[in-house]
This record gives C-alpha cells, sequence and structure tokens, in this order.
C-alpha cells in the first residue's frame, strides 16, 4: 500500500517539475545577452492589415491613427465591425479604414470575424495579412518589420504583444502586468535563443497569405491564437517570434473588465493545455517534429499563478507523506520544482521587470495567486467555453 502511495505522490512530484523546469530553462535563456537581429533584407510585400473590432468606438480610432501612417500606397487596411451596437464602422472609416460589418447572433467570436475578413480579402489578395486587435497601440516600425520578416522566413511571425497596467491601478493588475511579460516577453525569447518557435499571442501576428487562408478560422474559441499556431505548426509553418516589432494594450481598470478577461483568457488556455498537450508530445516525438515538441513544452507551463499553487500543495502534500510513511523522494523533488520557480521568478524580475514593479510588489504574488482560487475552481466546476468580450472602462 505504501508502495504504491509512494508511485502515486511520485508522479505527482514529476508532473509538477516537467513545467517548473521548462519556466526555469526559459528564463535562464532569455537572460543571456541578446543576439543582434538578422537583417530583414527581403523587399516590402503588399501587406493588408485586418483588425477585428467589436464595439471599439471608445479607442478604434486611436488604434488606426497608430498603423495608418505605417501602410504603403499599395496595402489595405480592412477594420471587421463584428456584431457592433455603436459607432465603431463609422468611426473606422472616418479614420480611413476599410469597413466590412458582420451581423450573426449565432457565431460570435473574434475568430467568425477573422475569418470574414479574409473571405473578403480573397477578392483581391495581399502577400501578407497582419491582425491587430482594436484595442491596440502598434509601435513604429512594426508593420514593415513583421511584413519583411514573414517574407524572408516564409513563416507566421509574432510581435513581442506587451499589456500595460493604466495609472492608479492596484497590486493585483501590477502583478498580471508582470505575469503578462513572462509569459509574452521572456518566455519566447528564452525559446528563440534555441531557435525554437512561440505560441500566437492574439495580436501583432502576421502570416502569408497562402498560409492564413489555409486554415480555419471560423471557430468560437477562447483562445484562438494557441489553436491557430499549434495548427500551423503541425502543417510544418511553426511561429517566429519578433521582438523589434512591438503592439501594445492596456489592462482594464474595472473589476468586471479584468475578471471577464482573466477567465476567458485562463480557461481557454487551461482548456488547451488538457486537451492538446498529451497528443502534442506523444505526436511530436513520434514524427520527430521538434518544433511541434517545442510548442508542447512551453504550452505544458500553466499560469504563473496556478503554477504557484499547485506547487505550494504538491509540497505540502508530498513532506507530510514523508513525515507520515517515510516517502522522501517526492518530496525534495517538488521542492526543487519549487526552488526552480522561485529563482525563475526573481531572475525574470530582476532582468525584465525591475522598471515596472518594485520588489515589494513581487512579494504580493503568493496573495495575487490565491485570490484566483475561485477561478480555478470554476475551471472544475463550470468551465467557461463561450468568447465573451472584455467590458472597457467606458463601457
Amino acid at each position: 500500500m505504501i508502495s504504491l502511495l509512494a508511485w502515486l505522490i511520485g508522479l505527482v512530484a514529476v508532473a509538477i517539475l516537467l513545467p517548473s523546469m521548462v519556466l526555469f530553462a526559459q528564463v535562464l535563456l532569455a537572460c543571456l545577452p541578446a543576439r543582434s537581429p538578422p537583417a530583414a533584407g527581403a523587399r516590402r510585400p503588399r501587406v493588408a492589415v485586418l483588425v477585428p473590432a467589436h464595439n471599439e468606438a471608445s479607442i478604434i480610432a486611436s488604434t488606426l491613427a497608430s498603423v495608418g501612417p505605417q501602410m504603403l500606397a499599395h496595402d489595405r487596411l480592412l477594420v471587421v465591425a463584428d456584431n457592433c451596437s455603436d459607432d465603431t464602422a463609422q468611426l473606422a472609416r472616418r479614420a480611413g479604414a476599410e469597413v466590412m460589418e458582420r451581423h450573426n447572433d449565432q457565431l460570435r467570436g473574434k475568430g467568425y470575424a477573422l475569418d470574414f475578413g479574409v473571405r473578403h480579402l480573397a477578392q483581391d489578395p495581399p502577400e501578407v495579412v497582419i491582425i491587430v486587435d482594436a484595442d491596440c497601440q502598434v509601435g513604429e516600425g512594426a508593420i514593415d518589420l513583421l511584413a519583411r520578416r514573414c517574407l524572408e522566413a516564409a513563416r507566421p511571425v509574432q510581435a513581442l504583444y506587451l499589456m500595460h497596467a493604466p495609472a492608479g491601478a492596484g497590486l493585483k493588475v501590477q502583478i498580471a502586468e508582470f505575469a503578462w511579460r513572462v509569459k509574452n516577453l521572456v518566455r519566447p525569447r528564452g525559446w528563440a535563443r534555441l531557435g525554437w518557435p512561440c505560441q500566437l499571442m492574439g495580436a501583432g501576428m502576421a502570416f502569408s497569405w497562402q498560409d492564413l487562408a489555409a486554415v480555419d478560422l471560423a471557430n468560437g474559441h477562447l483562445v484562438e491564437d494557441l489553436k491557430l499556431g499549434l495548427d500551423l505548426c503541425r502543417g510544418g509553418k511553426p511561429p517566429l517570434f519578433c521582438p523589434l516589432a512591438q503592439v501594445t494594450s492596456q489592462f482594464p481598470l474595472s473589476q468586471e473588465g479584468l475578471s471577464s478577461q482573466r477567465t476567458r483568457w485562463e480557461h481557454g488556455h487551461l482548456g488547451v493545455i488538457v486537451a492538446e498537450v498529451p497528443s502534442l508530445l506523444v505526436g511530436a516525438l513520434a514524427r520527430r517534429n521538434w518544433p511541434l515538441l517545442a510548442m508542447a513544452l512551453d504550452l505544458m507551463v500553466p499560469p504563473l499563478a496556478l503554477l504557484v499553487l499547485a506547487l505550494i500543495v504538491v509540497v505540502g502534500v508530498c513532506w507530510l507523506a514523508a513525515l507520515l510513511f517515510g516517502i522522501t523522494a517526492p518530496a525534495w523533488i517538488a521542492t526543487a520544482a519549487l526552488a526552480m520557480l522561485g529563482v525563475a521568478v526573481l531572475l525574470a524580475w530582476w532582468r525584465f521587470s525591475r522598471e515596472l514593479i518594485p520588489f515589494s510588489v513581487l512579494l504580493y504574488a503568493p496573495f495575487y495567486a490565491a485570490r484566483k482560487i475561485p477561478l480555478y475552481l470554476g475551471f472544475l466546476i463550470k468551465r467557461q467555453v463561450e468568447w465573451v468580450r472584455s467590458k472597457r472602462d467606458d463601457s
């Protein structure tokens, strides 16, 4: 009986060790001196910037103003006003964009809006399509860099997509900004040091027309970007990280907006982990598809707050088993995983976020993680499966 218990606890300890090792390796690699980026020697292809928008009247003009000056005469700027009940379409036209309005109360979500836009572009297809969310600011030169890198590499290209805490934001939002930076900057930068691909992040994504037209976008998946990146990698087109091209957005300040946004992202992410990771690992190893294996290992790492909570629980259970039954190996394995997580978080903060948040805010992280327990219990009890737009601060 004790032997069986030792095996079960050991399996749990190893299961929590693997994502901790992946995160630790990514952070260490990211902390190495940055390599000089290759010169984008390819010609500038004809570009279409596709902006899906649902009731974004408060911010659409600002988003388009960050894109418009980067467009050339032969480029297209297309806004899909998806199930809008405000002035998004009119404001986008006034800003100089081409606008298509879509109305479908049954098929809701960003994926359907993207599919609608791509089918419209098919009448006069560009060479490269760049997807930008309607609440984002596109950094100077990002469109040109993404377009050239996509053409040159013949692969999807992902810009660095960062979320910022608004002025006056509390500790929770500041910790969320740090966690986002670890996920979207530190970890893909680490994998890129090995020439490995990154996950797609939802905005600042560039695709060749042939690649984008060949995939099925028409779905209401909560994290359609993750699904799209995995589908492309399976097809031999692993996404490439391009941190010099930057896209930024802002966390909602309202509690309702933060809650809906966090639930959609994290339930969607966890759903993909449960549904995809086992088959991805087996398939990648069987076919010796190393880029897909790299993406599967990256996807295995759960949201940072959940990893913290899981490690604390596993370490406690393992040491309790060590005290009661003398089963010590799993306890040391789990403790090593917790130590790697702690070192990884400290290194990521020191190297990439010291100017972002003070160390005193970082100390709040365990309490931030604890406050997300209801969100993770909700995934087990009643998982969100339908796409819901995050409430904006002005809504």
